[in-house]
């Protein structure tokens, strides 16, 4: 089996060969499902193993006292040999993962072969295929319970002994100190215990993701707000409780509980942090301080941890077991979500390489777990059902054509909202174009629309929406406003009568997608066309008719280096407008699928810490694969958009529209000379027009637009659930 270790001396990683534990009488053999990495704990001991042999000692003092003692007993030459012999061996990793029960040892009743159950102990719940683990450390997982969730039994365990030592009652107020993974655990428990949370951390993303999680305030611990929520939550008396859930070598967490904690309030220290007490303001506010040891009563004494001798319920109330037990049933009752901390689900195969980026830090994650290869079919079971998003037949509206105009009559065009993309990349190509007449620009605001109209020549300028519908001179509708109200207004002008142009994206959710095609169905109306420009770019489309037809499935990479927003941008207002992907994924799962001749029908999408970084994955109805990487953390100076397309040994590389190669049994290379980057505006508002102008079919089928419009849903859908999107097709 394969387990993953690391050379405290050396600091190497690695996933070994070792062989299968033997299942011992009083405990089982487990299979594991998923394990979860432990993002204080773990990367603090990985990090002092890449330290010097002086930082080692420096970072743990108490190892150093150890080895002076063996020096005085046994000379230095003995005792060198001992430490260098422990330093230069394999250790392992983890301590808390669910899995599936393969074989039960002797004297255990409880569970039996196939059962699901989470483990913990740094010796029992290791980063390992297969873990032998003591009755005491285990506990069968609650019905419905999925194994990712169950992986957190043990963190979870370790948050709420901490709780529990806090004593919180109903009504009182409590501030945890460090927003990582226990303390984020802690806010939840002490929220679903009836008390007001105060959160503090210097990481405004974990600040955030505590306020979601159920904190009434907070903020940086070195700014003015977390002592401004706590003197106003409390009436300036200050916190009951305070939970050091921190870690690191700064003072600064025991400084602030002495000074936010009220007259006799109680401090807990769970996380490993410096604990140099400040003698005057403890002792005039007689603080209770008090220690959390790991998961609860049983920890550290073999006779429970290894023999499997419970104490006495009426004696210890909750010890490491039963406080496991506790957590899990929480979890499954929904009174504690663990799913929003999962960061990232790495392969176990991939774990050397995860350790890495986290300690590099190019990893921010609160939770990472390794999902193993080979999960028997219970803990599959155990999972939620693969999440799915509708993509919805489109309405027999009675055809996709339309009156053909007269020869010389003009096409009369009414633009909603002209804002910087319109009056840039729209506007231009459409107001010197033979045969269109710009009759109408609508806008909210009086001045923009005066602007438009006297750079472009529109015949008028109003802020009235409904005049414009009404007028029957008017043949097509531009919608080129904020993505909220892109859906609202198309449905409107579909429900006119109106052949309707609206930028991407279509709509931002399942329901406003279903508003716009029944707003087809009960005007027998379909003449809609989305703003995805980049299928119609004359050099892809040359590039696509170069590579020709294909037999076998095809593998796409599409990397968007989008690069950050400027502060203050709309884009960034996801409460209202929609996350930045929804707003313009839809360009490239579009290109893909036009290049792939096929829509989606699934979606896989994973984030890094924030959501700043995407990757998709969809998957074509002939085994085909699209790679879709959007990304804004990399260098300005890089292009925005590089693609390739590999199927019957044959290759197409498009470089950010400006270059385009095609490799085969003949190679083709587009013009090297500089060029302006044509992303297929202008041809895909003159395929438009003539659209308008015939009456024949629109440039895209409308099954297209909504069938992409799903895929670029299914992407939020699937970062919220973390597992494969079906993009099911209704009829």
């Amino acid at each position: 089996m394969k387990q993953v270790v690391q050379n405290y001396k050396s600091g190497e990683l690695a996933v070994l060969d070792v062989p299968v534990p033997g299942c011992k009488p009083g405990g089982v053999l487990v299979r594991s499902a998923y394990s979860l990495i432990s993002t204080g704990t773990e990367l603090m001991k990985v990090s002092e193993a890449g330290m010097s042999m002086l930082g080692k000692a420096r970072s743990r003092p108490d190892q150093v006292a150890k080895v002076m003692q063996s020096v005085a007993t046994n000379g230095v030459p003995a005792t060198y040999r001992k430490v260098m012999g422990k330093l230069d061996s394999y250790t392992p990793l983890g301590y808390s993962l669910c899995g599936v029960v393969e074989q039960v040892g002797a004297g255990i009743d409880d569970v039996k072969a196939g059962d699901l159950v989470a483990c913990a102990g740094n010796e029992h719940a290791l980063h390992a295929e297969l873990n032998w683990v003591p009755k005491n450390l285990y506990t069968p997982v609650p019905d419905g319970l999925a194994p990712r969730h169950a992986a957190f039994g043990t963190v979870g365990s370790i948050a709420m002994q901490g709780v529990r030592q806090g004593e919180p009652q109903l009504g009182e107020v409590a501030l945890v100190i460090g927003l990582g993974l226990i303390g984020q655990l802690v806010v939840q428990l002490l929220t679903a215990s009836g008390v007001r949370v105060v959160g503090a951390d210097p990481d405004p993303t974990r600040c955030e993701l505590a306020a979601r999680l159920g904190a009434v305030a907070c903020g940086d611990p070195a700014s003015a707000a977390v002592e401004a929520a706590v003197a106003e939550l409390t009436g300036g008396h200050g916190v009951d409780q305070v939970y050091l859930a921190a870690g690191g070598g700064s003072n600064q967490p025991v400084e602030l509980a002495a000074r936010l904690c009220r007259d006799r309030g109680r401090v807990v220290d769970i996380g490993k942090c410096r604990l140099d007490l400040p003698w005057n303001a403890y002792y005039e506010k007689e603080l209770d301080v008090r220690f959390s040891r790991s998961y609860g009563p049983g920890r550290y004494d073999p006779e429970y941890e290894l023999e499997g001798r419970d104490y006495p319920i009426g004696y210890v109330r909750w010890t490491e077991r039963r406080n496991l037990a506790c957590f899990l049933d929480l979890v499954a009752r929904g009174s504690v979500d663990v799913e929003p901390l999962v960061s990232h689900v790495a392969d176990f195969d991939d774990a050397v390489d995860t350790y890495r980026r986290l300690k590099d830090g190019e990893l921010k994650a609160v939770a990472v777990l390794f999902r193993y290869p080979e999960q028997a079919a219970e803990a599959r079971e155990g999972e939620a059902e693969a999440p799915s998003v509708a993509v919805p037949a489109v309405p027999r509206s009675g055809g996709t054509s339309a009156p053909a105009r007269a020869a010389k009559s003009p096409v009369r065009l009414a633009f909603v909202g002209a804002g910087n993309y319109a009056t840039s990349m729209l506007l231009p190509h459409l107001a010197q174009r033979e045969g269109v007449e710009l009759s109408t620009v609508v806008t909210t605001t009086a001045l923009s629309a005066a602007n438009a109209q006297r750079k472009f020549g529109f015949a008028e300028a109003t802020t009235d929406l409904d005049a414009v519908l009404g007028d029957k001179s008017v043949d097509a509708v531009f919608v080129v406003t904020r993505h909220s109200s892109h859906a609202e207004l198309t449905r409107k002008a579909l429900l006119a009568g109106k052949t309707v142009f609206v930028e991407k994206p279509l709509a931002l959710t399942e329901d406003e997608l279903a508003g716009v095609l029944a707003a087809v169905e009960e005007s027998g109306n379909d003449r809609l066309q989305v703003g995805f420009n980049r299928r119609f770019a004359p050099l892809l489309q040359e590039a696509r008719e170069r590579f020709g037809a294909r037999t076998g499935p095809a593998s796409l990479r599409y990397l968007v280096n989008a690069g950050r927003l400027q502060h203050g941008s709309w884009y960034l207002r996801q409460g209202t407008e929609g996350s930045r992907f929804a707003g313009e994924g839809g360009h490239f799962i579009d290109t893909a699928s036009w290049l792939l001749d096929a829509d989606p029908v699934s979606v896989y999408a994973v984030a890094t810490s924030g959501n700043d970084d995407l990757q998709i994955v969809l998957r074509y109805p002939d085994g085909s694969t699209a790679a879709i990487s959007y990304v804004t953390t990399g260098a300005p100076g890089f292009p925005k958009e590089t693609l390739d397309l590999v199927a019957d040994g044959k290759v197409l590389r498009l470089d950010d529209f400006v270059r385009a190669s095609v490799y085969g049994r003949k190679r083709w290379v587009s013009s090297r000379l500089p060029k302006a980057r044509d992303k297929g505006q202008n041809a895909e508002l003159a395929a438009f027009i003539k659209a308008v102008r015939t009456g024949g079919p629109m440039p895209v089928p409308l099954q297209s637009l909504v069938a992409t419009t799903a895929a670029t849903l299914a992407v939020q859908t699937g970062l919220a659930g973390g597992a494969p999107v079906t993009l099911a097709r209704t009829r």
